[in-house]
């Protein structure tokens, strides 16, 4: 026993397992792993006006993508409206609380032998179980969307202890979210500019008033429906 705990605190079998899960967090665009990363790919034509506005998604330990793409569907490993452009990896040991699954390893003398609490169930299982739960949701542009889907899983994990919502998800998405890489960038956001300059172009101030509009009505959407009538936008 004493010998098999000496194995079991082997500094150098500790590297090996260490140097393993970080393999594990590798991303790889080419082949749409993205190990446990919320997700993001520009919608067609609102996107084109809106560049901070998207489909979103959240990922597995494994790296495939999960996303609410339309009433009772999550797509898994089929990332609705194109590839990745943005993603923020999170931490799950520093930035997720722990979960109740853990007493699921336990026994009545502890954890048993050769069984260690695993991460992999603590976010899979908080991914799984808010699938399901969309799995019979409809879908709506404005009150029950992909952010919604996302957001509902950040909480299950505790993600910075929880209160996550469509707007501060779209907002951390846009302000710390990572390019995959240049030809991403420009996928989302040469288009906008295209159509903003030809608005302008062409339609002058009253397409810049009609833009203005538009977008203030749907950020105002999403304001009133999270902070004010908190029971308009589900999560």
């Amino acid at each position: 026993m004493e010998m098999e705990m000496e194995a079991n605190g082997d500094p150098e079998s500790q590297r090996m397992i260490g140097q393993s899960y970080a393999q594990t967090m590798q991303i790889d665009p080419k082949k749409a792993r993205f190990p446990c990363c919320i997700v993001w790919t520009p919608l067609p034509i609102i996107s084109w006006f809106v560049p901070f506005i998207g489909h979103i998604g959240i990922c597995r330990e494994d790296g495939v993508i999960l996303d609410f793409a339309g009433p009772n569907f999550v797509c898994v490993d089929n990332f609705a409206f194109g590839a990745v452009s943005r993603y923020i990896q999170i931490d799950k040991d520093k930035e997720c609380s722990s979960f109740p699954i853990l007493s699921a390893f336990e026994n009545g003398n502890g954890y048993e032998q050769d069984e260690i609490p695993s991460p992999t169930l603590e976010w899979d299982d908080a991914l799984r179980k808010s699938t399901l739960e969309f799995q019979h949701r409809s879908y709506n542009l404005l009150t029950c969307n992909c952010h919604s889907f996302v957001a509902n899983n950040l909480n299950r994990l505790s993600f910075h202890s929880g209160g996550w919502n469509v707007v501060n998800l779209a907002s951390l998405i846009f302000l710390k979210g990572k390019w995959v890489n240049t030809f991403s960038m420009l996928r989302s956001t040469l288009p906008f500019i295209i159509m903003f300059l030809l608005g302008l172009t062409f339609g002058g101030f009253t397409f810049f008033s009609y833009w203005v509009i538009f977008t203030f009505t749907l950020v105002g959407w999403y304001l009133l429906g999270t902070y004010f009538f908190k029971d308009l936008i589900q999560l």
